[in-house]
C-alpha cells in the first residue's frame, strides 16, 4: 500500500489512520486486539488515541484505550510496524487537564507506561490551551523530542489563528513545531477546516488527518430516519444531520457506492483521501466486518465526477 508522507514528521502512513476512542468503551479488550491485528495484516499501520480515552464511559477514568493498545503491542511484538499517535491536555481528573510543563511530563510518561512503548511517534496537544503560554508548551514538547520520549508533534482542536501564532511561536524560538493539525472534518462538517485551516496547512505543509471522518456515522449511511437511532450509542446525535442537506449527501453516497460496488462508508472516507493535502482520515471499527468496509476506502479511486458531485451535494453554502 503506497503510503503518504506526515506532513514533515519524517514519518510516512498508509492513507488511513485507526481510531482508537472506542477502546474499552463500545468495544472490550479481546476485540479491541481483534481489530488492531485485522488493521495491521490489511497493510495499515497509524494508530491514534488520546490519554483521556474514554474517561466520559461509566466506570472508566481515562487511559482504558492507551492500556489496550500497549496490552497490544506487548502480545504482538508489533511496535516497529505500527505508528503511534496519542494526544495530551483534555481532562484526566479534576483539575489535571491543560499544556502546562508539569501536566505535559506527567501525562508523557503515565502515556507511555500504560502503551508499554519507550516513544511516541506522534504526541498531539489535544486542544488549546489559552492560559499557558506558548513558549512553555512549545518548550515543554522540545524536550520530549530531545529526550528521545517523543519523535514529533502535532496539535488538535486549534483555530487558524491559534495555530498559525504556535507556528510563528515555534520559528522565533528555533524551536521544533507542530507539524500537524487534527481537526474535524469530514463531508458534512467542511466549513470549519475549509475556511481558514486548510490554506493555513497547505501554506505551511502541515499533515492533516481528520477525526469524525464518518460524521460519527451518519455518513455509513445507516441512520435514514429516528427509527434507526438506537442502532448505536451515537445514534440519539444523528437528528442534527438529518436535514435537507444531508439526505443530499447520503444520495450522492449511494450513487458513488453503486457505481464502485461498496457502501458509502467507504466512499466517504475516499472522498477524504482525496482531498488536496489531507493525508488520512481517522476512523473507529467495532466490528471487524466494520474494519474491512473502512479498509476497503484505500482500494476505492474516486473520479474526477464522483468528486464533483459529493462536493456539490455537501457544499456548505446548499445549507
Amino acid at each position: 500500500m503506497q503510503k503518504r508522507s506526515l506532513g514533515r514528521t519524517g514519518l510516512s502512513i498508509a492513507p488511513l489512520v485507526l481510531g482508537g476512542n472506542v477502546f474499552g468503551w463500545t468495544i472490550d479488550e479481546a476485540t479491541s486486539h481483534s481489530i488492531l491485528d485485522a488493521f495491521v495484516d490489511a497493510g495499515l499501520d497509524a494508530i491514534d488515541t488520546a490519554d483521556m480515552y474514554s474517561r466520559w464511559a461509566p466506570g472508566n477514568k481515562g487511559g482504558e484505550s492507551e492500556t489496550i493498545i500497549g496490552s497490544w503491542l506487548k502480545r504482538s511484538g508489533k511496535r516497529d510496524n505500527v505508528v503511534i499517535l496519542t494526544k495530551v491536555g483534555m481532562e484526566m481528573a479534576p483539575g489535571a487537564k491543560g499544556l502546562s510543563k508539569a501536566h505535559i511530563l506527567k501525562s508523557v510518561d503515565a502515556s507511555l507506561q500504560r502503551l508499554q512503548t519507550d516513544h511516541i511517534d506522534l504526541y498531539q496537544a489535544h486542544q488549546d490551551d489559552p492560559e499557558t503560554p506558548l513558549e512553555e508548551t512549545l518548550a515543554t514538547f522540545e524536550s520530549l523530542i530531545t529526550s528521545g520520549k517523543v519523535r514529533a508533534i502535532g496539535a488538535s482542536n486549534y483555530t487558524a489563528e491559534r495555530l498559525a501564532l504556535a507556528l510563528a511561536e515555534s520559528r522565533r524560538l528555533g524551536i521544533p513545531r507542530f507539524e500537524t493539525l487534527q481537526p474535524e472534518y469530514n463531508l458534512y462538517d467542511r466549513a470549519g477546516y475549509e475556511t481558514a485551516l486548510e490554506p493555513l496547512c497547505q501554506r505551511e505543509g502541515l499533515g492533516v488527518i481528520p477525526y469524525f471522518s464518518l460524521a460519527s456515522g451518519f455518513l455509513t449511511g445507516k441512520y435514514r430516519g429516528e427509527a434507526d437511532f438506537a442502532q448505536s450509542v451515537r445514534g440519539k446525535g444523528m437528528g442534527d444531520y438529518l436535514n435537507s442537506r444531508g439526505r443530499r449527501i447520503l444520495a450522492a453516497l449511494d450513487a458513488a457506492a453503486e457505481h464502485h460496488r461498496t457502501k458509502p462508508a467507504a466512499i466517504a472516507l475516499a472522498w477524504l483521501m482525496a482531498r488536496p493535502g489531507l493525508t488520512a482520515p481517522i476512523a473507529s471499527a467495532t466490528s471487524r466486518a466494520q474494519l474491512e468496509t473502512l479498509a476497503s476506502a484505500t482500494r476505492v479511486a474516486l473520479t474526477p465526477n464522483d468528486i464533483a458531485a459529493l462536493d456539490e451535494a455537501s457544499a456548505p453554502a446548499s445549507r
